[in-house]
């Protein structure tokens, strides 16, 4: 994802409108936050405090698209295509 605002990530994902806390949204937000900090860290690499956000910020991501995969797959699907994520 390229360098993006916060306002635009929301608009790009959100599902109607004023959306600012679906998953969706969240999973893109924490998506372009994980961006961020992994490329900090590939030049501060012994930054182990970032590091240790990061993996909170991934597994956050991870419970909310396991939520997504099992309340709405074909949302969960969307998000997935849109992100160029790996299922």
């Amino acid at each position: 994802m390229a360098q993006t605002t916060k306002k635009q990530v929301i608009d790009k994902f959100k599902t109607h409108e004023g959306d600012t806390g679906s998953p969706e949204v969240q999973v893109a937000l924490i998506s372009q936050r994980i961006d961020n900090v992994a490329s900090h860290l590939k030049s501060h690499s012994h930054d182990n405090h970032s590091r240790r956000g990061l993996l909170s910020m991934i597994n956050k991501r991870r419970r909310l698209l396991h939520y997504l995969m099992r309340k709405a797959p074909d949302r969960y699907k969307d998000i997935i295509d849109k992100l160029g994520m790996a299922k």
